[in-house]
């Protein structure tokens, strides 16, 4: 299946192509090797996804260039998406996927941990979007509204899970 949108792997260098909508949340986890390692893990495994508590439907235990992904939202909402790439460095880890027909929204999105210098680990949620359905248009700034909720969401969670691994958030 095609993407929906033509600039594939925008959010590897955080452009917003035109006629999108931009998102950008920055969330800190806390510091350390572990907690890098810890965040990193759940990233690219997709823990966070399901620990957000969306459904995750891939054969593939991780992110990867070509890995096609369902994302469930409740028992109504299915968003196919494939990623379009990844990041696994010694301070950044994470990736991106973008959206396939059938996905409510057109655009991509891109979950990176990065450790600075001072040994501070943070999670980059950046997408960008626009509606596809009619229920997504519908919803106009409510659905930007949820999609900035489920980025802070991501990172209070991925908090949450680095500090139950013993990893000092």
């Amino acid at each position: 299946m095609p993407f929906t949108y033509e600039d594939v792997g925008a959010t590897r260098d955080g452009r917003c192509p035109p006629g999108f909508h931009p998102l950008h949340v920055r969330s800190r986890i806390g510091e350390g090797q572990e907690v890098f390692r810890s965040a990193s893990r759940a990233v690219l495994t997709w823990e966070l996804h399901r620990a957000v508590g969306v459904t995750i439907t891939t054969d593939a235990a991780e992110a990867a260039p070509g890995v096609d992904v369902t994302v469930g939202l409740g028992p109504l909402i299915k968003a196919p998406c494939r990623v379009v790439w990844t990041l696994d460095e010694p301070r950044r880890a994470g990736w991106a996927y973008g959206t396939l027909p059938g996905h409510p929204e057109s655009g991509e999105e891109a979950f990176v941990v990065d450790r600075t210098g001072d040994g501070t680990v943070w999670l980059t949620v950046t997408a960008f979007s626009r509606p596809a359905k009619w229920y997504a248009k519908a919803g106009g700034a409510a659905t930007r509204g949820l999609q900035h909720a489920y980025a802070r969401r991501c990172g209070a969670v991925l908090r949450r899970i680095c500090t139950e691994d013993g990893g000092a958030a």
